[in-house]
């Protein structure tokens, strides 16, 4: 690049940039999904599970886990070359709630996780996505043996409006994640041009 200009003889692109949230329950695979898809290094904020976190930190469903999330999980993916988005990985447990406020300022949607052998796990997540009209997608994260449900289904469960998309993936790979994140994308535009109409009219 020589003077701002590309070897081409092409403007740089300056990319759009936008802050996704990755939301759900304790043990989901929020960390998982992050560090599936980004680009950099994914700054990542976990400890060790101690005794002390038993009493409030429920294993049910997840005896593997030793480590848990205590503040956010950081990533970045270019989905084209004029749109960069930034993700940013929520604590799963209520203790880590009060860093929803701060983390979700300026987010143009979220990710909400849900693993469907503990399907209760996201409901606070929903809540707290549809009380302050932030955009969401539900993704089901398709565990190994886990049972899977048609979207219809999972939707009825969580009581989800119509308009929110209910997308299979697994948090593990790159391209599956890439699509969930291209849906949170494109809901997150239809919602804000209906919303704009809404307020005009």
């Amino acid at each position: 690049m020589i003077f701002g200009r590309s070897e081409r003889g092409r403007p740089p692109v300056e990319p759009l940039t936008f802050k996704i949230l990755v939301a759900g329950g304790f043990g989901v695979g929020k960390t998982t999904l992050v560090g599936a898809v980004s680009e950099i290094r994914p700054l990542r904020t976990e400890e060790l599970l101690t005794e002390a976190g038993r009493p409030v930190d429920d294993l049910s469903g997840v005896e593997g886990k030793h480590t848990t999330t205590v503040a956010m999980d950081f990533g970045r993916i270019t989905l084209r070359e004029d749109l960069v988005l930034y993700l940013f990985g929520t604590p799963g447990q209520e203790r880590f709630w009060f860093m929803w406020d701060e983390l979700s300022e300026g987010a143009l949607g979220a990710v909400v996780l849900a693993d469907t052998r503990r399907l209760e796990d996201c409901f606070a997540a929903v809540d707290y996505f549809e009380r302050r009209s932030i955009p969401f997608v539900v993704g089901v994260n398709c565990f190994e043996g886990a049972a899977r449900y048609p979207a219809k289904a999972v939707r009825q469960a969580l009581d989800l409006d119509e308009d929110v998309p209910v997308l299979l993936c697994d948090a593990r790979e790159r391209e599956s994640v890439k699509e969930t994140l291209i849906g949170v994308v494109q809901h997150a535009m239809a919602y804000t041009a209906a919303h704009r109409r809404t307020v005009t009219t």
